[in-house]
């Protein structure tokens, strides 16, 4: 049988064939490249004495196939989940990490990296350096110099843990995809979005029902959660959401057998925790963080505790102010499926601004035609869209991206809707990094992932203002890998600290909170009006409403994640009980009975963000001080732009 994984392919701009893989394909292109691999690291120890060349660079390059294939295989798992594609993820978790403990593990070839960081022989210059302390550090971080039974202990902990994640992802995927709330009276309708009841309509008509059809996706749950004057309802939903990932035992809100993530969890912590332990380290945030800006655990609590002593108070009074407001609304208690519902309420009644005013000025062909104008006033870039490359589903689209300086910068790929394949949330992704690859220094192909409104029977598709920002963000990301200017493919783009990577994106929201960036872009889908001056400030008026709640959100998932990391694995016995105890004192919301943020916690059990959900505020603060420059110069201003890009963007590690 032919596979495309392994022979060679080619097209204009050498793209990954995805109209021609199959889940079938990977385990063999796997298995393939590990013998290449494998041949490779031979080699390397056949050389004479150990040089950066014969050692730290043939290593980067040995597994280069393996490590493309298995990128490939996640960028599916992530955003096109097929039940092929699903049934195999624990196969290939486990032979990847089968075969990075070879690696990490061999101690002749760690003799010799172990050599040349002693020796310096053949480095010439910084980044080679750089390399050669990376890889180095993650020969010792992954059990080079334990000994004996301990190393034995290293490879099956590995082995244990490498298909826990992938299961967890693929329960909250089932979770979202099993929910389906179905009304047929328009009175149980009141209030939600005209857009939203469309989307609606369309996903009811599609599954043969009358009325409208509600999912747990964000583009049906948020204007649900917000608009729905239909209390029982918006419960409904609520407890829908917030129990995904407890399986059988919320059934009653509509959880599937067989999706509880708590076992998962209990099961990550503890291998984590060991893991950490057998390694020398006090536990796995102490493990993580090593590598990071913050460099411990007690300087990312001390941090937290900071932040939380300076917005608890604001978040305590915006409670009580929803409260009191509620009151006047006749709800005696407040519940946690109401506070989405009256704060948009309030925000209206004090800024007279409702959010979905904004959604006409955000088609989303402008609203891209934003992102790619402001990153051409910035950074001089221009994208095409191409046809004819191979994507992995038919509403992906890919770009080729360019500048005047250096001609070719790198492909684009752009995906945005939701679909019964695809993970919640937004992401950027890699197919082929930045860097040393297949013999020469490449330029990336580089993506994003969302899941945005969908386009109507007789409307474009229009994005809220969060969802605006969302694909500002992401971009970001997308820059810091697109406009990546390294050797070394494992230096590159976004292979930076954990708590430094959110800086690019946080960094490009900002164009989207000024009139000047809102005018490149935010335009009425039916008249061509722009974005009136006096929106834009009620807009920016009402960021602020309930700021403190907002930033305590985040605090609370932050303590969370430290809380699951720093506390000893053996008093953690029940995860719902536990994430109370945690944050006791940051989360604002009673959590009903039987529901659970954890289980659904993806950033950190599936999504790499482990001990270092304090980024996102780490990065916030980052930021804010390199966007002052744009502040005093002009939001387009190229010189600030071309520092930005010179010394945050294009350097990698």
């Amino acid at each position: 049988m032919s596979n495309p994984l392994i022979e060679k392919q080619t097209s204009t701009y050498d793209t990954i064939p995805f109209e021609k893989i199959d889940p079938e394909h990977f385990l063999p292109a796997l298995a393939h490249f590990q013998k290449v691999a494998q041949d490779n690291v031979a080699a390397i120890l056949k050389q004479q004495e150990p040089d950066f060349e014969n050692t730290i660079l043939a290593l980067e390059t040995a597994s280069e196939e393996l490590s493309h294939v298995a990128s490939i295989y996640y960028v599916l798992f992530s955003a096109h989940a097929t039940e092929g594609i699903q049934k195999i993820a624990g196969e290939v978790s486990e032979f990847l990490a089968g075969f990075s403990s070879d690696i990490m593990l061999n101690a002749e070839l760690f003799d010799r990296v172990r050599s040349v960081h002693t020796s310096k022989k053949g480095v010439e210059n910084a980044e080679q350096q750089r390399l050669l302390d990376e890889t180095y550090q993650d020969f010792v971080r992954n059990g080079a110099s334990l000994q004996g039974e301990d190393r034995e202990a290293l490879r099956a902990i590995d082995h244990e843990m490498a298909g826990l994640s992938p299961r967890f992802s693929e329960n909250l995927l089932k979770a979202t995809n099993h929910f389906k709330l179905h009304v047929e009276e328009e009175k149980d309708v009141a209030g939600i979005p005209e857009m939203a009841l469309e989307q609606a309509a369309a996903q009811a008509k599609e599954a043969g029902k009358e009325g409208w059809l509600f999912t747990l996706q964000y583009p049906d749950y948020l204007p649900f959660i917000t608009y729905a004057e239909n209390r029982e309802l918006r419960k409904k939903m609520y407890l829908a959401f917030r129990s995904k990932g407890l399986g059988e035992s919320a059934a009653d809100y509509g959880q599937p057998e067989g999706t509880d993530n708590r076992p998962l969890v209990l099961d990550i912590i503890r291998l984590r925790e060991k893991r950490a332990k057998l390694l020398g380290y006090e536990n796995h945030a102490a493990y993580m963080l090593e590598k990071r800006m913050a460099r411990s655990p007690d300087n990312v609590l001390s941090f937290l505790n900071r932040l939380v002593d300076a917005s608890l108070p604001a978040a305590l009074k915006e409670k009580e102010e929803l409260e009191s407001f509620g009151k006047e609304q006749g709800l005696s208690n407040v519940e946690p499926h109401d506070i989405r519902f009256l704060s948009e309420k309030l925000k209206q009644k004090l800024h007279q601004f409702d959010s979905e005013q904004l959604r006409p000025y955000f088609p989303l062909e402008r609203v891209m035609d934003g992102i790619f104008g402001t990153a051409e006033r910035l950074y001089g870039l221009k994208f095409t869209l191409l046809d004819g490359v191979e994507v992995y589903h038919p509403e992906v689209q890919v770009y080729r991206v360019t500048d005047a300086e250096s001609a070719e910068i790198g492909l684009f790929y752009v995906d945005l809707f939701p679909r019964e394949t695809k993970k919640s949330g937004a992401w950027m992704t890699g197919f082929q990094e930045q860097g040393y690859f297949r013999g020469e220094v490449r330029r990336p192909h580089i993506g994003i992932v969302c899941n945005f409104t969908r386009p109507g029977k007789d409307r474009p598709s229009l994005l809220s203002y969060d969802e605006v920002r969302t694909l500002f963000h992401e971009f970001g990301h997308a820059l810091h890998g697109l406009l990546s200017r390294c050797t070394y493919r494992s230096l590159s783009g976004t292979n930076v600290y954990w708590d430094f990577v959110e800086l690019p994106s946080q960094f490009m929201e900002n164009w989207v909170r000024k009139k000047e960036g809102l005018d490149l872009f935010a335009a009425h889908y039916q008249t061509g009006e722009k974005i009136p001056a006096e929106l834009v400030e009620r807009m920016q008026a009402a960021e602020t409403f309930r700021a403190g709640t907002a930033f305590m959100t985040q605090l609370n998932y932050a303590t969370l994640d430290m809380a699951f990391h720093t506390t000893p694995a053996s008093e953690i016995k029940d995860v719902i009980a536990f994430e109370r105890t945690a944050t006791s004192k940051t989360n604002l919301i009673e959590d009903p009975q039987n529901t659970c943020f954890a289980t659904g916690f993806g950033h950190i059990f599936a999504g790499g963000y482990s001990a270092g959900y304090y980024s996102y505020k780490w990065a916030e603060i980052l930021e804010a001080d390199a966007f002052e420059l744009f502040e005093e110069k002009g939001l387009f201003d190229r010189e600030s732009a071309g520092k930005f890009r010179g010394f945050i963007l294009e350097r990698g590690n």
